[in-house]
């Protein structure tokens, strides 16, 4: 494999039962590049996303991480994502933990962090992510918007080299998503590589290097944001983008 990208996928196909969600999807990307995924609901784009770090199994083709081919079962699978950062779309924060211990707990248990560091790391990352003096509060205390940084910065602290985001913004009011994208945007800025599954067009439009356009199933067209927003060269991604941008 090309030793200049963290991901290669190729022919991915998945499906759920006789439904085919994924169609033969092929996408390279390199490291330190932010790759922005749009498209309407039910394109494919969350089930690529979590065919990466394999939390969904391919139904055939390959993905592979730094040359691993995630899908040979010979691959240490837990090695592999110690190097993949995930945010969804909900928080997923343990209710019962404040926020630091939410952001130790996994460099603990996982990479066998003493406690000190850990905490030193976690509060490097809240103060990324503008919330160092939210460490002690509980998630329920956090706002939407504050318990996705959290969440982010609980990603980062298993220091990642690259990060997924899948529809980070679209549980949260218009309000919060502002701060969000500021913080993914900074990611981006200091070389983070990133894949990116958003509505968020202006910020696919500001951040992303590349932009893929999903469609039923596979890559309908992709390029620079300029490209894709622009000139649109296929139907579909026209009559997309003239929904999602005349509203």
């Amino acid at each position: 494999m090309d030793k200049g990208y963290k991901v290669q996928v190729e022919d991915l196909h998945k499906s759920f039962g006789d439904n085919e969600i994924l169609k033969g999807v092929n996408l390279n990307v390199k490291i330190n590049e932010v790759v922005c995924m749009i498209g309407p609901s039910g394109s494919g784009k969350s089930t690529f996303l979590r065919c990466l770090n394999k939390l969904e199994d391919p139904t055939s083709g390959h993905v592979y991480i730094d040359g691993y081919d995630i899908s040979d079962p010979k691959t240490n699978l837990d090695l592999v994502r110690q190097n993949i950062g995930m945010v969804f779309q909900h928080f997923n924060l343990f209710p019962h933990l404040n926020v630091l211990k939410n952001i130790t707990l996994a460099p603990t248990q996982l990479n066998k962090v003493d406690d000190q560091e850990a905490q030193k790391q976690a509060m490097h990352y809240l103060d990324i992510v503008g919330l160092s003096e939210k460490a002690q509060a509980m998630p329920s205390q956090l706002s939407g918007g504050q318990q996705q940084r959290v969440a982010i910065a609980r990603a980062l602290a298993m220091q990642p080299d690259v990060m997924l985001f899948d529809e980070p913004t679209s549980a949260l009011d218009p309000e919060m998503v502002g701060d969000v994208l500021a913080v993914m945007k900074q990611l981006a800025q200091q070389g983070m590589t990133m894949i990116v599954v958003t509505h968020e067009m202006g910020f696919a439009k500001s951040v992303a290097d590349r932009v893929v356009f999903f469609h039923d199933g596979l890559i309908q067209e992709e390029g620079t944001p300029e490209a894709v927003f622009d000139h649109p060269q296929q139907e579909a991604t026209q009559t997309f983008l003239n929904k999602v941008l005349n509203v």
